[in-house]
């Protein structure tokens, strides 16, 4: 567990397993590029990082090596696909900070104060987000900012 840590740990890998995340889950995407579904090619994403091809593949090979993307060799061509397996052990290890109940004192009270309006926002916005994690499988960018909202409180 303590590799794919370090592995998400660089802002750099997180951005591309997030492209790769967005491909993966938006079907229209990846018709339109061409591409099966779910794949980037090495130059489509070193075109929405802007750094040098060098040090996306240098990237890409390390989250290959964590098991954390499939390439698919076609030609000279390689296309990446993320593969969340890997990131369930992370996600049995979040669950329990995300699950506890700490101190929600300050929360009690802004519930206290909310209009009907708000509490109906929140429900809508809690069943999307439900829905959305749910299709999205195991989604590192949602599961970090829970973490990282619920850490703040």
């Amino acid at each position: 567990m303590a590799d794919i840590f370090s592995v998400i740990a660089d802002p750099t890998r997180r951005q591309l397993l997030s492209l790769l995340l967005e491909r993966y889950v938006s079907e229209e995407s990846a018709t339109a590029s061409g591409a099966s579904e779910g794949e980037y090619s090495v130059s489509e994403l070193v075109g929405h990082l802007e750094l040098s091809q060098p040090t996306v593949s240098k990237h890409l090979k390390v989250l290959r090596d964590a098991g954390l993307v499939a390439v698919r060799e076609e030609g000279q061509h390689r296309f990446y696909k993320i593969d969340v397996a890997p990131l369930e052990d992370v996600e049995d290890w979040l669950i329990p900070f995300l699950s506890a109940d700490f101190d929600t004192a300050e929360e009690d009270a802004l519930w206290d104060n909310a209009s009907d309006a708000v509490r109906s926002a929140a429900a809508t916005f809690g069943q999307n987000v439900g829905r959305r994690a749910a299709q999205t499988s195991h989604a590192v960018k949602s599961v970090t900012e829970d973490l990282v909202s619920k850490l703040r409180r």
